[in-house]
Protein backbone atom coordinates (compact mmCIF):
# COMPACT_ATOMS: atom_id res chain seq x y z
CA UNK A 1 0.00 0.00 0.00
CA UNK A 2 1.40 3.47 -0.70
CA UNK A 3 1.68 5.35 2.51
CA UNK A 4 1.21 8.58 1.41
CA UNK A 5 -2.11 8.18 -0.78
CA UNK A 6 -3.31 6.71 2.30
CA UNK A 7 -2.52 9.71 4.93
CA UNK A 8 -4.06 12.07 2.10
CA UNK A 9 -7.09 9.87 3.16
CA UNK A 10 -6.95 9.65 6.92
CA UNK A 11 -3.93 11.19 8.66
CA UNK A 12 -2.25 13.76 5.76
CA UNK A 13 0.78 14.91 6.98
CA UNK A 14 2.37 17.64 5.51
CA UNK A 15 4.70 18.24 2.23
CA UNK A 16 7.15 20.63 2.17
CA UNK A 17 8.33 22.22 -1.24
CA UNK A 18 10.97 24.37 -2.41
CA UNK A 19 11.43 26.77 -5.83
CA UNK A 20 13.80 27.05 -8.35
CA UNK A 21 15.27 30.52 -9.02
CA UNK A 22 18.46 31.49 -11.10
CA UNK A 23 19.95 34.11 -12.34
CA UNK A 24 18.91 37.87 -12.05
CA UNK A 25 16.79 39.25 -14.84
CA UNK A 26 14.14 41.62 -16.01
CA UNK A 27 11.19 40.18 -17.43
CA UNK A 28 11.31 42.48 -20.60
CA UNK A 29 11.40 42.52 -24.50
CA UNK A 30 12.49 44.69 -26.55
CA UNK A 31 10.84 47.47 -27.57
CA UNK A 32 8.58 47.40 -30.31
CA UNK A 33 7.28 44.05 -29.28
CA UNK A 34 3.46 43.27 -28.91
CA UNK A 35 2.69 42.91 -25.21
CA UNK A 36 -0.50 42.13 -23.76
CA UNK A 37 -0.40 42.47 -19.84
CA UNK A 38 -0.78 39.49 -17.03
CA UNK A 39 -4.05 39.31 -15.42
CA UNK A 40 -4.17 39.26 -11.79
CA UNK A 41 -7.61 37.94 -11.59
CA UNK A 42 -7.72 40.76 -8.15
CA UNK A 43 -6.00 38.31 -5.86
CA UNK A 44 -4.17 39.82 -3.20
CA UNK A 45 0.03 39.84 -4.88
CA UNK A 46 2.82 39.74 -2.32
CA UNK A 47 6.58 41.17 -2.42
CA UNK A 48 9.00 38.13 -3.35
CA UNK A 49 10.88 37.19 -0.76
CA UNK A 50 14.75 36.78 -1.14
CA UNK A 51 15.77 34.55 0.87
CA UNK A 52 17.55 32.72 -1.57
CA UNK A 53 21.09 32.18 -1.23
CA UNK A 54 22.54 35.52 -2.92
CA UNK A 55 20.92 37.81 -5.23
CA UNK A 56 21.71 36.10 -8.41
CA UNK A 57 19.07 33.68 -7.47
CA UNK A 58 16.22 35.63 -7.57
CA UNK A 59 15.14 36.63 -10.95
CA UNK A 60 11.37 37.64 -10.26
CA UNK A 61 11.06 41.60 -9.75
CA UNK A 62 8.17 42.90 -8.06
CA UNK A 63 5.01 41.25 -6.52
CA UNK A 64 4.14 37.69 -7.29
CA UNK A 65 0.38 36.73 -7.36
CA UNK A 66 -1.12 35.27 -4.25
CA UNK A 67 -1.32 31.99 -6.14
CA UNK A 68 2.81 30.77 -6.86
CA UNK A 69 3.36 27.35 -8.16
CA UNK A 70 6.24 25.51 -6.01
CA UNK A 71 6.31 22.00 -7.10
CA UNK A 72 5.92 18.72 -9.19
CA UNK A 73 5.70 15.71 -6.94
CA UNK A 74 6.77 12.53 -7.89
CA UNK A 75 7.25 9.18 -6.12
CA UNK A 76 10.63 7.20 -6.20
CA UNK A 77 11.79 3.74 -5.44
CA UNK A 78 15.18 4.32 -4.17
CA UNK A 79 16.27 8.03 -3.21
CA UNK A 80 20.03 7.02 -3.36
CA UNK A 81 19.83 6.53 -6.97
CA UNK A 82 16.94 9.15 -7.94
CA UNK A 83 19.10 11.99 -6.07
CA UNK A 84 21.99 10.64 -7.15
CA UNK A 85 20.35 11.51 -10.90
CA UNK A 86 18.78 14.85 -10.14
CA UNK A 87 21.66 16.35 -8.56
CA UNK A 88 24.56 14.93 -10.49
CA UNK A 89 23.32 14.53 -13.76
CA UNK A 90 21.11 17.23 -14.06
CA UNK A 91 22.62 19.49 -11.59
CA UNK A 92 20.21 20.38 -8.79
CA UNK A 93 20.85 20.72 -5.51
CA UNK A 94 18.62 19.48 -2.53
CA UNK A 95 17.66 22.06 -0.86
CA UNK A 96 15.45 20.26 2.25
CA UNK A 97 14.26 17.22 3.27
CA UNK A 98 11.94 15.78 5.84
CA UNK A 99 11.60 12.01 7.38
CA UNK A 100 8.34 11.29 8.95
CA UNK A 101 9.20 8.28 10.97
CA UNK A 102 6.02 7.80 12.06
CA UNK A 103 4.36 7.69 9.02
CA UNK A 104 7.24 5.78 7.48
CA UNK A 105 8.21 8.10 4.23
CA UNK A 106 10.60 10.95 3.38
CA UNK A 107 9.97 13.98 1.34
CA UNK A 108 13.30 15.80 -0.76
CA UNK A 109 13.21 18.90 -2.57
CA UNK A 110 15.71 19.55 -5.35
CA UNK A 111 16.06 22.98 -7.06
CA UNK A 112 18.19 24.10 -10.09
CA UNK A 113 20.84 27.04 -8.90
CA UNK A 114 23.12 29.72 -10.80
CA UNK A 115 26.55 28.14 -12.41
CA UNK A 116 28.75 28.24 -9.27
CA UNK A 117 25.89 29.51 -6.24
CA UNK A 118 26.73 27.76 -3.15
CA UNK A 119 23.89 26.44 -0.99
CA UNK A 120 25.13 26.65 2.79
CA UNK A 121 21.77 25.62 4.37
CA UNK A 122 21.46 22.10 5.84
CA UNK A 123 18.68 19.98 3.97
CA UNK A 124 16.46 19.26 7.05
CA UNK A 125 17.46 21.87 9.06
CA UNK A 126 14.68 25.03 10.06
CA UNK A 127 16.68 27.12 7.96
CA UNK A 128 16.22 25.32 5.19
CA UNK A 129 12.76 24.93 6.03
CA UNK A 130 12.14 28.77 5.95
CA UNK A 131 14.10 28.81 3.30
CA UNK A 132 11.86 26.17 1.44
CA UNK A 133 8.55 27.84 2.31
CA UNK A 134 9.02 31.38 1.54
CA UNK A 135 10.92 31.55 -1.96
CA UNK A 136 9.12 31.72 -4.67
CA UNK A 137 9.84 29.27 -7.84
CA UNK A 138 9.23 25.51 -8.16
CA UNK A 139 11.16 22.31 -7.07
CA UNK A 140 10.86 18.69 -7.92
CA UNK A 141 9.53 17.12 -4.70
CA UNK A 142 10.77 13.53 -4.29
CA UNK A 143 8.70 11.21 -2.60
CA UNK A 144 10.37 7.78 -1.33
CA UNK A 145 8.04 5.31 0.76
CA UNK A 146 10.18 3.52 2.71
CA UNK A 147 10.75 -0.15 2.26
CA UNK A 148 10.25 0.24 -1.94
CA UNK A 149 13.55 0.27 -2.55
CA UNK A 150 14.04 -3.25 -1.20
CA UNK A 151 11.50 -4.53 -3.50
CA UNK A 152 11.57 -6.33 -6.68
CA UNK A 153 10.92 -4.61 -9.66
CA UNK A 154 9.01 -0.78 -10.54
CA UNK A 155 6.89 -0.25 -7.81
CA UNK A 156 5.66 2.93 -9.82
CA UNK A 157 4.47 3.89 -12.89
CA UNK A 158 6.06 6.50 -15.19
CA UNK A 159 3.51 7.81 -16.95
CA UNK A 160 2.66 7.86 -20.89
CA UNK A 161 0.82 4.90 -21.23
CA UNK A 162 -2.73 5.13 -22.31
CA UNK A 163 -5.15 7.40 -20.84
CA UNK A 164 -1.93 8.28 -19.04
CA UNK A 165 -1.79 12.15 -17.29
CA UNK A 166 1.25 12.95 -16.57
CA UNK A 167 3.87 12.62 -18.89
CA UNK A 168 7.34 14.13 -18.47
CA UNK A 169 9.28 16.76 -16.48
CA UNK A 170 11.31 18.89 -18.80
CA UNK A 171 15.28 20.02 -18.35
CA UNK A 172 16.37 22.83 -20.91
CA UNK A 173 20.31 23.37 -21.71
CA UNK A 174 22.05 25.32 -24.56
CA UNK A 175 23.33 22.63 -26.47
CA UNK A 176 21.05 19.65 -26.55
CA UNK A 177 23.58 17.34 -28.21
CA UNK A 178 26.15 17.97 -26.13
CA UNK A 179 24.29 17.16 -23.22
CA UNK A 180 22.68 14.35 -24.08
CA UNK A 181 26.32 12.93 -25.12
CA UNK A 182 27.68 13.56 -21.58
CA UNK A 183 24.55 11.90 -20.18
CA UNK A 184 25.12 8.56 -22.56
CA UNK A 185 28.79 8.76 -20.55
CA UNK A 186 26.81 8.76 -16.89
CA UNK A 187 25.24 5.31 -18.32
CA UNK A 188 21.59 7.83 -18.55
CA UNK A 189 18.93 5.52 -20.15
CA UNK A 190 17.18 7.50 -23.44
CA UNK A 191 13.47 6.86 -25.05
CA UNK A 192 14.98 9.24 -27.56
CA UNK A 193 18.31 10.71 -28.56
CA UNK A 194 18.40 14.15 -30.14
CA UNK A 195 18.47 12.74 -34.08
CA UNK A 196 15.98 10.01 -34.08
CA UNK A 197 12.51 10.43 -34.88
CA UNK A 198 11.13 12.92 -36.85
CA UNK A 199 11.88 16.01 -33.92
CA UNK A 200 15.28 16.42 -34.22
CA UNK A 201 16.95 18.20 -31.55
CA UNK A 202 15.13 17.03 -28.39
CA UNK A 203 15.60 13.86 -26.39
CA UNK A 204 13.75 11.92 -24.10
CA UNK A 205 16.22 10.34 -21.15
CA UNK A 206 15.00 8.25 -18.59
CA UNK A 207 15.58 8.75 -14.68
CA UNK A 208 16.16 5.58 -12.63
CA UNK A 209 12.25 4.99 -11.86
CA UNK A 210 11.63 5.30 -16.03
CA UNK A 211 9.77 8.71 -15.68
CA UNK A 212 10.77 10.69 -18.94
CA UNK A 213 13.11 13.66 -18.77
CA UNK A 214 13.03 15.44 -22.08
CA UNK A 215 16.06 17.68 -23.14
CA UNK A 216 15.05 21.04 -24.59
CA UNK A 217 17.43 23.83 -25.86
CA UNK A 218 17.13 27.42 -24.28
CA UNK A 219 18.73 30.52 -24.99
CA UNK A 220 22.15 31.66 -23.06
CA UNK A 221 22.36 33.77 -20.02
CA UNK A 222 25.38 34.87 -17.87
CA UNK A 223 25.52 32.41 -14.55
CA UNK A 224 22.66 30.07 -15.87
CA UNK A 225 23.40 26.19 -14.73
CA UNK A 226 23.95 23.74 -17.33
CA UNK A 227 20.55 22.70 -16.87
CA UNK A 228 17.50 24.57 -15.67
CA UNK A 229 14.06 22.51 -14.54
CA UNK A 230 12.02 23.62 -17.77
CA UNK A 231 8.59 22.25 -17.69
CA UNK A 232 6.12 19.87 -15.73
CA UNK A 233 3.74 18.04 -18.41
CA UNK A 234 -0.07 17.10 -18.03
CA UNK A 235 -2.37 15.84 -20.99
CA UNK A 236 -5.84 17.87 -20.52
CA UNK A 237 -9.27 16.30 -21.72
CA UNK A 238 -10.69 20.13 -22.22
CA UNK A 239 -8.87 23.35 -23.07
CA UNK A 240 -11.80 25.59 -22.43
CA UNK A 241 -12.07 23.74 -19.00
CA UNK A 242 -8.16 23.62 -17.60
CA UNK A 243 -7.24 27.07 -19.28
CA UNK A 244 -9.24 29.31 -17.33
CA UNK A 245 -8.86 27.40 -14.00
CA UNK A 246 -5.21 27.61 -14.17
CA UNK A 247 -5.38 31.32 -15.55
CA UNK A 248 -8.13 32.57 -13.25
CA UNK A 249 -8.51 30.12 -10.66
CA UNK A 250 -4.54 29.71 -10.35
CA UNK A 251 -3.13 33.28 -11.05
CA UNK A 252 -0.71 31.87 -13.83
CA UNK A 253 -0.41 33.24 -17.29
CA UNK A 254 -0.77 31.68 -20.64
CA UNK A 255 2.84 32.67 -21.89
CA UNK A 256 2.42 30.66 -25.16
CA UNK A 257 0.54 28.19 -27.27
CA UNK A 258 1.14 26.06 -30.31
CA UNK A 259 -1.46 23.96 -32.15
CA UNK A 260 -0.94 20.88 -34.59
CA UNK A 261 -3.23 18.75 -36.95
CA UNK A 262 -3.86 16.61 -33.99
CA UNK A 263 -3.09 18.24 -30.80
CA UNK A 264 -2.53 21.57 -29.00
CA UNK A 265 0.32 22.74 -26.61
CA UNK A 266 -0.45 25.20 -23.65
CA UNK A 267 2.44 26.60 -21.27
CA UNK A 268 2.00 28.10 -18.56
CA UNK A 269 3.76 30.12 -15.61
CA UNK A 270 3.99 32.18 -13.02
CA UNK A 271 5.02 35.43 -13.29
CA UNK A 272 5.17 39.04 -11.16
CA UNK A 273 2.01 41.02 -11.21
CA UNK A 274 1.95 43.33 -13.88
CA UNK A 275 4.36 41.41 -16.03
CA UNK A 276 4.12 42.03 -19.83
CA UNK A 277 4.25 39.14 -22.29
CA UNK A 278 4.19 38.63 -25.43
CA UNK A 279 1.03 36.96 -28.10
CA UNK A 280 1.64 33.56 -26.80
CA UNK A 281 0.73 32.28 -30.37
CA UNK A 282 3.64 34.35 -31.54
CA UNK A 283 7.30 33.75 -32.62
CA UNK A 284 7.92 36.14 -30.00
CA UNK A 285 6.19 34.15 -27.29
CA UNK A 286 7.79 31.05 -28.21
CA UNK A 287 11.24 33.23 -27.86
CA UNK A 288 9.74 34.66 -24.16
CA UNK A 289 9.63 30.76 -23.12
CA UNK A 290 13.25 29.55 -24.83
CA UNK A 291 15.08 32.59 -24.21
CA UNK A 292 13.56 34.28 -21.10
CA UNK A 293 12.10 32.00 -18.84
CA UNK A 294 14.16 28.66 -19.15
CA UNK A 295 17.48 30.57 -18.44
CA UNK A 296 16.32 32.16 -15.66
CA UNK A 297 15.06 28.88 -14.13
CA UNK A 298 11.16 30.20 -14.35
CA UNK A 299 9.42 26.27 -15.84
CA UNK A 300 5.92 25.88 -17.48
CA UNK A 301 3.31 24.12 -16.83
CA UNK A 302 2.64 22.31 -20.24
CA UNK A 303 -1.09 21.50 -21.27
CA UNK A 304 -0.96 18.81 -23.54
CA UNK A 305 -4.89 18.22 -25.42
CA UNK A 306 -5.15 15.28 -27.82
CA UNK A 307 -7.67 16.75 -30.16
CA UNK A 308 -11.33 14.75 -29.78
CA UNK A 309 -11.18 13.95 -26.16
CA UNK A 310 -13.67 16.90 -25.36
CA UNK A 311 -15.94 15.06 -27.28
CA UNK A 312 -15.75 12.07 -25.61
CA UNK A 313 -17.98 12.43 -22.48
CA UNK A 314 -16.18 8.96 -20.91
CA UNK A 315 -12.62 10.04 -21.61
CA UNK A 316 -10.75 10.10 -18.06
CA UNK A 317 -7.22 10.92 -17.74
CA UNK A 318 -5.19 9.31 -14.91
CA UNK A 319 -4.27 11.56 -12.65
CA UNK A 320 -1.03 9.14 -11.13
CA UNK A 321 -2.81 8.60 -7.19
CA UNK A 322 -4.60 5.46 -8.28
CA UNK A 323 -2.89 2.25 -8.45
CA UNK A 324 -1.82 0.67 -11.14
CA UNK A 325 -1.38 4.39 -12.16
CA UNK A 326 0.36 5.22 -9.10
CA UNK A 327 4.15 7.96 -9.57
CA UNK A 328 3.18 11.26 -10.43
CA UNK A 329 1.47 12.59 -7.42
CA UNK A 330 0.60 16.23 -8.09
CA UNK A 331 1.36 20.07 -8.40
CA UNK A 332 1.94 21.96 -5.59
CA UNK A 333 1.19 26.32 -4.93
CA UNK A 334 2.13 28.49 -2.03
CA UNK A 335 -0.92 30.88 -0.79
CA UNK A 336 -1.19 33.49 2.03
CA UNK A 337 -4.06 32.14 3.63
CA UNK A 338 -5.22 27.76 3.06
CA UNK A 339 -8.66 28.78 4.30
CA UNK A 340 -9.42 31.45 2.34
CA UNK A 341 -7.63 30.51 -0.55
CA UNK A 342 -10.02 26.71 -0.57
CA UNK A 343 -13.17 28.73 0.18
CA UNK A 344 -12.73 30.66 -2.82
CA UNK A 345 -11.93 27.69 -5.35
CA UNK A 346 -15.14 25.56 -3.31
CA UNK A 347 -17.33 29.07 -3.88
CA UNK A 348 -16.35 28.28 -7.92
CA UNK A 349 -17.60 25.34 -8.35
CA UNK A 350 -13.89 23.76 -7.69
CA UNK A 351 -14.03 19.87 -6.28
CA UNK A 352 -11.54 19.00 -3.22
CA UNK A 353 -9.67 15.40 -2.39
CA UNK A 354 -9.16 17.00 1.08
CA UNK A 355 -10.15 20.42 2.45
CA UNK A 356 -8.31 22.34 5.38
CA UNK A 357 -10.08 20.55 8.47
CA UNK A 358 -10.04 17.14 6.68
CA UNK A 359 -7.62 14.69 7.75
CA UNK A 360 -5.03 14.37 10.66
CA UNK A 361 -2.80 17.36 9.26
CA UNK A 362 -4.82 20.58 9.32
CA UNK A 363 -4.41 23.51 7.51
CA UNK A 364 -3.56 21.95 4.13
CA UNK A 365 -6.10 21.28 0.91
CA UNK A 366 -6.00 18.97 -1.81
CA UNK A 367 -8.23 20.54 -4.73
CA UNK A 368 -8.92 18.81 -8.07
CA UNK A 369 -8.39 20.58 -11.43
CA UNK A 370 -10.76 19.91 -14.45
CA UNK A 371 -8.96 16.74 -15.21
CA UNK A 372 -8.73 15.08 -11.53
CA UNK A 373 -5.11 16.37 -10.70
CA UNK A 374 -4.15 17.05 -7.49
CA UNK A 375 -3.54 20.65 -6.58
CA UNK A 376 -2.08 21.12 -3.12
CA UNK A 377 -2.81 24.24 -1.32
CA UNK A 378 0.16 25.14 1.30
CA UNK A 379 0.18 28.27 3.34
CA UNK A 380 3.16 30.71 2.27
CA UNK A 381 6.01 31.65 4.89
CA UNK A 382 5.38 28.79 7.55
CA UNK A 383 8.10 27.54 9.72
CA UNK A 384 7.38 24.25 8.30
CA UNK A 385 7.54 22.31 11.62
CA UNK A 386 5.30 19.45 10.99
Amino acid sequence: MNVLGHMIATQPVKYLRVLPRCSSLSLGIASGSSFRKNNTYNRKPFQADRMSVSASAAPLTGDLPNWTWQQSMLRIKDPEKSLKFYEEVLGMTLVDKYDFEQWKFSLYFLQSLPEGEAYNLTPGSDEAHKYLWSMPGVTVELTHNWGTEKEEGMPYHPGNAEKDGFGHLAYACEDVYKACEEMEKQNVQFRKKPDEGRMKGLAFALDPDGYWIEIVQRGALPGAPKFTLAQTMLRIKDPKKSIPFYTEQLGMTLVRESHFNDFSLYFLATLPVGTQTPDPTSEEGKAFVKDVLYPSCIPVLELTHNHGTENDADFVHHNGNVEPNRGFGHIGYLVDDVYAASAELEANGVEFQKKPDEGGMKGLAFAKDPDGYWIEIIKRGQEGKF
